[in-house]
């Protein structure tokens, strides 16, 4: 059976308040923060009292399905009381042929796609960081597609081609051009806009000249390609470093977690409230202080 974008799409407004809002992780390029940034975004929505599935489609890589299975055996483990997601994670078809592999990767993360929208509030995918049909398939079911991108020129030359000389934007890259006809696609299936945010990630806590200039650039490039920049989150150890407990810097506050709260703790959960905000999700409004 041949599925689209439709069948997981809002037909009318009774259909927009029992359906999930996909909020789709994506970058080309490995790196970048995709699964950090994926499993923040999932427990700050989980703390607002929210729903949330998660479906990870890198299973070779797995890294968000990890960072989930972490976080559900240290809640047994120390017996805590932490909201968990549900989880799928969609394994790389072992078919021969490419058409029938692909048929089956689509067949089952449409699957998994249609039991979470319909029993959760918010569902978060995480894409892989190559260029793959699976991460195209991805990207064209986005309500909110959010890119994490370093603060670098490396992982800028994903989004555009720049001048060396002037920081003039030459042309937008493949990967801008592959969001922007999935976008197209998703517009045709059933009028809905992509709502696409570039996240500044692992940022300098310097005021660097190159930080500087790729501000400027991404905020050429935004009006050209559309999308909305957000504020990302700081070069801070805190992010990764509870990766093997699951937890996230909105969980320390929880008791028995064994982790004592810092300054850069603090500032961590700033940065991760501004992003909330700054993606103005559906149903949020004035929770996110709560964060």
């Amino acid at each position: 059976m041949t599925v689209t974008a439709e069948q997981t799409s809002p037909q009318n407004d009774a259909d927009q308040a029992t359906r999930a809002h996909i909020i789709v992780i994506g970058n080309a390029k490995g790196g970048s923060g995709k699964s950090t940034t994926g499993m923040h975004v999932i427990v700050s929505l989980l703390t607002l009292g929210f729903k949330v599935g998660a479906i990870d489609l890198d299973g070779k890589q797995k890294t968000l399905g990890r960072y989930i299975e972490n976080r559900k055996a240290f809640i047994e483990k120390k017996k805590l009381k932490l909201p968990m997601p549900s989880l799928t994670v969609i394994e790389p078809s072992d078919k021969k042929n490419m058409d029938e592999a692909q048929s089956d990767e689509r067949s089952r993360f449409v699957a998994a796609l249609q039991e979470q929208v319909y029993g959760n509030d918010f569902v978060v995918v995480d894409c892989p960081g190559a260029d793959s049909f699976i991460a195209k398939l991805g990207h064209s079911f986005a309500d909110t597609l959010l890119t994490p991108m370093n603060d670098s020129f490396i992982d800028l030359d994903l989004l555009a081609k720049v001048d060396e000389r002037t920081y003039d934007v030459e042309r937008p890259s493949w990967y801008s051009e592959m969001v922007w006809e999935q976008r197209k696609r998703r517009a045709l299936i059933d009028k809905h806009q992509i709502d696409w945010i570039v996240m500044r990630n692992r940022l300098s806590h310097t005021d660097a000249h190159n930080k500087r200039n790729i501000e400027t650039i991404l905020s050429k490039l935004a009006s050209r390609i559309s999308f909305r920049a957000a504020p990302g989150f700081g070069e801070r150890v805190i992010f990764r470093e509870l990766f093997l407990k699951g937890l996230t810097v909105l969980d320390l506050k929880t008791r028995g977690v064994g982790v004592k709260m810092s300054m850069s703790h603090v500032a961590a959960r700033q940065e991760i409230r501004n992003l909330i905000r700054a993606l103005q999700l559906p149903g949020l409004d004035e929770k996110i202080d709560e964060i």
